[in-house]
């Protein structure tokens, strides 16, 4: 009997111990998220003050949901990076299913957003109400990663949960890499969606 397993139980020791899964020891592995970023300007500086503000204020008549997340931070961000436009293709809810050999067991779970391109996966981003850690949410999006139906070349992700960003590369190779970038946050007083708005240019440019 294949037992079934939702993808937001799944943790770090799991993907480990099941599909191969290590943290890149080289730290050349992941060097997107910091050289040779992206210029923004001062209109993109403008509008993501607008977002910081938008999302702060919010945050004080809580509850706020994932949907509201996407709404507020990561739709104007994704549209400023260049994700809205040619050559790239923008799935919501898209229904996963991994499992490693000879283990009877099955992973499910709904990517909140998928980047492609010529149905080639580029982006998993993985959105979370405010209240949900970051650091909890990457093994979930770890494992809408792995099932990249085209493994050939990595996989960038993003998890965010509107005022915490942390980027993500995996490679799957005889054993599967995947690094993390640092932490990005709106409680600061700089505006790290600036940062994050950079890598995601860099990011849209590279891959496309």
């Amino acid at each position: 009997m294949i037992q079934v397993i939702q993808a937001q139980n799944v943790g770090l020791a799991y993907l480990e111990e099941r599909f191969n899964l290590q943290l890149a020891e080289n730290d050349a592995f992941f060097t997107e998220w910091l050289e040779k970023l992206s210029e923004i300007t001062v209109l993109e500086k403008q509008s993501l003050d607008k977002v910081k503000f938008h999302f702060l204020r919010l945050v004080k008549h809580p509850p706020l949901s994932e949907e509201t997340v996407k709404l507020v931070v990561l739709s104007p961000i994704l549209s400023l990076a260049g994700f809205y436009d040619e050559p790239f293709l923008i799935r919501s809810e898209q229904s996963i299913e991994i499992s490693a050999d000879d283990e009877g067991e099955v992973v499910r779970g709904r990517i909140n957003i998928l980047i492609i391109q010529e149905q080639l996966w580029l982006l998993v981003i993985e959105s979370k109400k405010p209240s949900f850690s970051v650091l909890g949410a990457i093994p979930q999006a770890l494992t809408y990663m792995l099932a990249n139906p085209n493994p050939k070349k990595p996989v960038f992700g993003l998890v965010t949960n509107g005022s915490h960003f942390t980027f993500l590369k995996l490679a799957q190779e005889i054993i599967n890499q995947y690094a993390m970038s640092d932490e990005f946050t709106l409680l600061k007083r700089e505006n790290e969606l600036y940062k994050v708005l950079s890598v995601l240019k860099k990011l849209s440019e590279i891959l496309s």
